[in-house]
């Protein structure tokens, strides 16, 4: 089961950080064009582990880049982010 206190360790390696960046270019390339995006689509054009991208988005969220709109009951790919307020 996905736990982002488990997988955020993974975001510091190289492959890591890689993957943390094409999370975030494509996140943010999809909020211009709809000014929101699910979890699923966000990820969908990155290769590799599937939780490391899911704790790719929460990081993003906990260091404020985006916000998460959905409830705690969304399913991971289901969960919909916007950007911050006054970005």
């Amino acid at each position: 089961m996905y736990d982002y206190k488990e997988q955020k360790h993974s975001l510091f390696t190289e492959s890591g950080i890689k993957m943390l960046l094409a999370v975030r270019d494509s996140v943010d390339q999809k909020l211009k064009l709809s000014g929101a995006v699910r979890s699923g689509e966000a990820i969908s054009n990155v290769t590799g582990n599937s939780w490391t991208m899911l704790a790719c988005l929460d990081y993003l969220v906990e260091t404020g880049e985006i916000r998460e709109i959905t409830g705690s009951n969304a399913a991971g790919q289901d969960r919909v982010f916007v950007r911050r307020q006054g970005r």
